[in-house]
């Protein structure tokens, strides 16, 4: 949104994730079920969660632009693919469809998107409104509870991968789908699928953005100067299967069942056994 526009009031209809990971800033309004408004600055590298049935509004303040980047699960949405958000004022507007009888007021609005004059005052954001609403994915450690997941139905994750480090194979067992956003940094990945066949091979830097389809396995490197990412799963508890790293698959296994897997010798498994007994998914770059 350009400076000084605002997003009007919106009835949210799925559950999603709201993200700025542009450099802007600038208001939000968060009117959950049943609940008082809260008032939110937004920054760069903000997230919110945002259950079904909240109402919003945006507001691009000052002089910057607000970027937000929408994520969330369409598969319920009134047409599958696209989010079903309901403007309550504006031409497209729910009321516009209500005969004068019903409505007692006219909204003089022409679109959901309005430029309002430079003198109007909209809410100030409150602090206290952005404890337990907003995480920032710059400012977040990397062990964090993502504040609301479980509400909206869909878990969320948080990496940074230092230089040249890797982040093991991995996989959903319990067949979420990923949506992946790179915040910062850039670096390559590959997504192959249970046909054996690699889908997805790229490099990929800050502002891409790529889905991990069910059943898929990935695995990302960092570039020498990091890669961070933000996903979403769907899934409120998403749990994961890595094939490398000390806590993988291949470790739990005995040590019959990998000769006769890789029709190895002994000592050729204890040779593989004996690998990234350290560390867990994520891995250095070779000496």
């Amino acid at each position: 949104m350009s400076p000084t526009w605002v997003l009007m009031v919106i009835l949210v209809y799925e559950s999603k994730f709201d993200c700025s990971f542009d450099s802007c800033s600038g208001v939000a309004g968060i009117v959950l079920p049943e609940k008082e408004e809260k008032v939110i600055a937004i920054k760069k590298g903000d997230a919110i969660a945002l259950p079904f049935g909240v109402v919003t509004w945006w507001y691009s303040k000052d002089d910057t632009e607000l970027v937000v980047l929408f994520l969330g699960d369409t598969k319920t949405a009134h047409k599958p693919g696209s989010f079903t958000d309901m403007y309550l004022t504006g031409s497209n507007g729910i009321f516009t469809g209500f005969s004068t009888k019903f409505v007692s007021r006219a909204w003089n609005t022409a679109k959901g998107i309005v430029k309002l004059d430079v003198a109007f005052q909209m809410p100030e954001p409150k602090q206290g409104d952005r404890d337990g609403m907003v995480l920032n994915c710059e400012e977040a450690p990397l062990d964090v509870d993502i504040k609301g997941v479980g509400q909206v139905g869909l878990g969320a994750d948080l990496v940074r991968l230092n230089g040249s480090v890797m982040c093991s194979h991995g996989f959903s067992c319990d067949s979420a789908l990923q949506v992946t956003y790179i915040v910062r940094g850039s670096g390559r990945v590959q997504v192959v699928g249970v046909d054996g066949k690699r889908g997805l091979e790229t490099h990929i830097k800050a502002g891409c953005l790529f889905i991990v389809p069910r059943f898929f396995v990935v695995s990302k490197i960092g570039d020498p100067d990091g890669m961070e990412w933000f996903s979403i799963i769907t899934t409120p508890n998403p749990m994961f299967t890595h094939m490398a790293g000390r806590t993988s698959t291949w470790k739990a296994l005995s040590p019959q069942v990998l000769q006769a897997a890789f029709n190895v010798s002994p000592d050729v498994e204890k040779q593989f056994s004996s690998k990234r007994t350290a560390e867990e998914i994520f891995f250095p770059p070779p000496n």
